[in-house]
């Protein structure tokens, strides 16, 4: 396939989309403190459904009050990290395990779409399947595959409690890219792959030649996509199994100083959200040597 030169404005479009990037986090701690100073302290409620949160203090501290928060010790313990730092050790820690886990789910969603790709009657019966597996409450899969995964015996190798909550982010993470590349993989016109039929070039010989490069526009929204469900798949497992170290756990930890220490709960939100657009940094630089298939991507 021909190589698509980068257009000349790609630099000013790359460093408008950083600017807008800004603007919207600016926007929304705009926001938050608007209806901090606007909204009732209470809350608006209609009978027993509440529509409106509540903007005290307790519920809804200030930006600037969750900034300082950061800059002060865990704890009052001597010798205790500061916040900042705590939550960024817990954020590492999650996020090697949706690295792990985004890893194993994207080799998953290939194989599947290349399986599917390959065999139409495989696309019919596998496809309502990947479907159908979102629709599993991940709450309530969660204990359930760490159950499982502690009975397991590999051997010499432990099944540890970090391994269920990577399996449970590539539970997710597999979705998009089997989807996505199943779309990319049928993409190339017919009369490019009767062109491959004619030259005698065999079906897999067409995947890696014409399929594959033809997939990458659809391929690469879905890894991303992927990414992001990784991150909320690490975060809700952890939480779900109790396992110690990560962002999840620091979130229901930190829960039970909501009333004592308002912007103490927000940090480890925060690291989450940091988490999740690390992660999509982390694949989008992968898009970057194959720049020359980026034709146009096509949403997930």
């Amino acid at each position: 396939m021909r190589a698509v030169r980068l257009a000349p404005g790609a630099g000013t479009r790359r460093a408008g989309e950083v600017t807008l990037g800004v603007a919207g986090v600016l926007g929304v701690v705009a926001l938050w403190e608007l209806y901090k100073l606007l909204g009732p302290d209470a809350g608006a409620s209609v009978g027993e459904l509440r529509v409106l949160p509540r903007t005290s203090d307790l519920a809804m501290p200030h930006v600037w009050d969750m900034a300082a928060r950061l800059a002060e010790p865990l704890t009052a313990a001597p010798g205790a990290p500061v916040l900042w730092l705590a939550v960024l050790r817990a954020g590492l820690t999650s996020l090697g395990i949706a690295v792990a886990g985004w890893v194993v789910g994207v080799w998953v969603g290939l194989a599947l779409a290349v399986g599917m790709a390959r065999f139409t009657l495989a696309e019919r019966a596998v496809l309502p399947l990947v479907v159908l597996s979102q629709t599993v409450p991940l709450i309530a899969l969660a204990p359930l595959v760490r159950s499982w995964g502690s009975r397991l015996t590999l051997g010499t190798l432990a099944w540890e409690g970090w391994m269920s909550v990577a399996v449970i982010a590539s539970y997710l993470a597999f979705f998009p890219v089997a989807v996505g590349a199943l779309r990319g993989l049928q993409s190339p016109d017919a009369i490019h792959r009767d062109l491959m039929r004619t030259y005698g070039v065999g079906w897999w010989a067409t995947l890696v030649r014409l399929r594959l490069p033809a997939s990458v526009p659809y391929l690469l929204p879905a890894l991303r996509l992927a990414a992001a469900n990784a991150v909320v798949g690490t975060v809700v497992a952890e939480v779900s199994t109790g396992l110690p170290g990560g962002v999840g756990r620091m979130i229901l930890e930190f829960a039970n100083f909501a009333s004592s220490d308002p912007a103490k709960p927000w940090a480890p939100l925060l690291g989450a959200v940091l988490l999740g657009l690390v992660v999509a940094a982390l694949v989008a630089a992968l898009g970057v040597p194959l720049a020359r298939f980026r034709r146009a991507e096509v949403a997930a």
